[in-house]
């Protein structure tokens, strides 16, 4: 698992209320309430119905806007599911620091970015298909989001290194990649307990030894 993983937002929740009434807003306004509704209506269908299913038309139908309409935002269906999910990925990123930024001391700091980068890949497992997982780990963002993760988690541990709670005898790069590929197992256990439990494995490995 990675930051591309897919969540999908339960049918109840999706689309009711995302289009506000014409001209209440601004054009910029409605233009993006347009633009997410079309995201979140493709994610739910292709969730339902398997990415070869979907149709611009389905989508256009789902979201209420017309057809013609849709075109002029997005050419396909799969520029519409990259561009949701360049959107995951940002909030993915934001839900990382606020971990991040709401602990007190570098220590903490870490646990909180594993902690939470863990459960968003067990969360995430099973929401998407074969084929969407082809046309979402295509996407540069992808590459890019996993630099920036690498990256925090990295400045994470240097400082941690630096007050003698991480171990200093490893670079911090190195401890860093070995942080994520150790929490995507995470994807595949079967309950947020194993997911804890992997966790605090992860981060003994990375304490300086005594």
């Amino acid at each position: 698992m990675s930051l591309s993983s897919v969540y999908v937002a339960p049918r109840s929740a999706r689309i009711v209320g995302m289009v506000p009434k014409l001209w209440n807003d601004t054009i910029d306004a409605h233009r993006r309430a347009v633009r997410e509704a079309t995201l979140d209506a493709a994610a739910v269908l292709v969730a339902e119905h398997g990415l070869l299913s979907v149709t611009m038309s389905q989508i256009a139908e789902e979201t209420g806007i017309g057809r013609a309409t849709l075109y002029k935002y997005f050419p396909d269906v799969e520029s519409i599911l990259l561009a949701w999910h360049e959107r995951q990925i940002g909030a993915h990123l934001e839900q990382l620091a606020a971990a991040r930024d709401q602990a007190s001391d570098a220590g903490a700091r870490l646990e909180a970015v594993l902690k939470a980068y863990a459960l968003i890949a067990h969360e995430s497992h099973g929401h998407h298909d074969n084929e969407l997982a082809a046309i979402l780990h295509r996407d540069a963002q992808v590459g890019r989001a996993e630099q920036q993760l690498r990256e925090m988690i990295r400045d994470l541990v240097t400082v941690g290194a630096k007050t003698g709670d991480i171990r200093d005898d490893v670079e911090p790069d190195e401890l860093a990649n070995y942080c994520l590929h150790a929490l995507t197992a995470a994807s595949s256990l079967p309950s947020k307990a194993a997911v804890l439990r992997l966790v605090t494995i992860t981060l003994a490995g990375l304490r300086a030894p005594h």
